[in-house]
């Protein structure tokens, strides 16, 4: 007999976290996320949560937890889009006709109920977290702050009326990458007015509030975009100010003036690996050294941009290019041997086109879906 049962207890929130073990219990590619960082996630210091409204459910069958999902509704979405729609998302599930479409039905009821016209999704939990899911990319493990799944999720998901909304593109590249004659090129028109800087440790906050206005101007336009928070711009420098390598963040100007930005994560993925989702008793000090002392040999560019005003540009070009470029020799110096780029659009061609010129390859794809619920 299959239950949905909502999350209202701190014992079913671990439930609710925990559970995703039992789904990839045999998937040799999964990694356990730390489970005091997802409690983090969910609990309401998250600054989400002060613009959304959140409701998550447990799938039972006989007693035993086979499946999760949760609903999100996102005022700022409702604020820029001027439409009625929310979400779904932390979708987790045994491998059940019956079980996912309980679940996406139990979303979807709540959803409607709240006034909401149409659902998309999957978004843990907003686009600006881990947004989409894995439909290609089964044999690798995940990057830092990117989602994993089975290969029967986006099947079942479409079973239940589900559709492409859009596709997001995450792209694998050897680090010490060389610099074709047409980048070297548009680089060398631009460098006479183009300076790259790291972030400064002594202006960490001042660095940071740059980074977030590039990243709210030149996103803006983007399909699906929401504007980060001061406060969750905050939170995200807060949670990653122990583990950034300085060098690896750029900030690049034109004239002097702050006109595009990069950050470079070291993949804390691979070095949780095999921790199980637990830093006591001695996962802390496991972590610790292998961020610090041995150094991951994989990184991820999770924040990119430029300016709008220089898009579409030649000059656009050369500050995405230089800054790569500028990262290159401390990342080779610490071990990184590839270098995650995600998520792009699909159609996003102008970035795609630059990624794949220093011999970027897509090599998982996630999918964001919708449903009409009208």
């Amino acid at each position: 007999m299959l239950q949905i049962k909502p999350v209202d207890s701190r014992q079913e929130l671990r439930q609710f976290i925990r559970l995703p073990s039992l789904i990839y219990a045999d998937d040799p590619v999964w990694v356990p996320p730390l489970i005091l960082e997802r409690k983090e996630h969910l609990s309401p210091n998250n600054p989400y949560f002060e613009h959304a409204k959140f409701q998550s459910w447990i799938a039972y069958r006989d007693g035993k937890a086979v499946g999760r999902i949760s609903a999100q509704i996102d005022q700022l979405h409702l604020d820029q889009y001027k439409k009625n729609e929310g979400f779904f998302g932390m979708i987790e599930a045994e491998d059940n006709a019956e079980t996912f479409a309980a679940l996406l039905k139990t979303a979807e009821t709540w959803l409607r109920g709240q006034g909401m016209q149409r659902v998309l999704g999957p978004y843990n939990l907003s686009i600006n977290q881990e947004p989409g899911l894995l439909v290609d990319g089964f044999d690798t493990p995940p990057c830092l702050m990117m989602g994993h799944a089975r290969p029967y999720y986006g099947p079942r998901i479409e079973e239940n009326g589900y559709q492409k909304a859009k596709d997001l593109f995450a792209y694998i590249i050897d680090a010490n990458f060389t610099h074709s004659a047409a980048m070297q090129t548009i680089v060398k028109r631009a460098k006479n007015r183009v300076t790259i800087r790291s972030l400064r440790k002594s202006n960490f906050d001042e660095d940071l509030k740059i980074i977030e206005d590039i990243f709210n101007d030149a996103w803006s336009e983007n399909w699906g975009f929401i504007p980060f928070t001061e406060a969750e711009f905050k939170q995200l420098g807060k949670d990653f100010k122990l583990i950034v390598d300085y060098e690896l963040i750029k900030i690049a100007e034109v004239d002097g003036v702050p006109a595009a930005m990069m950050v470079v994560m070291p993949n804390v993925n691979e070095a949780i690996r095999d921790l199980n989702g637990k830093l006591l008793p001695f996962g802390w000090i496991k972590l610790l050294w292998r961020l610090k002392i041995r150094h991951p040999e994989t990184a991820r560019i999770p924040l990119m941009g430029v300016r709008r005003q220089y898009q579409d540009s030649l000059l656009g070009a050369a500050l995405a290019l230089m800054m790569i470029a500028s990262g290159q020799p401390h990342g080779i110096k610490r071990g990184i041997k590839k270098v995650e780029l995600s998520w792009i659009l699909e159609d996003n061609k102008g970035i795609c086109d630059i990624i794949e010129s220093i011999g970027g390859m897509v090599y998982k794809r996630y999918r964001i879906y919708d449903k009409d619920l009208t």
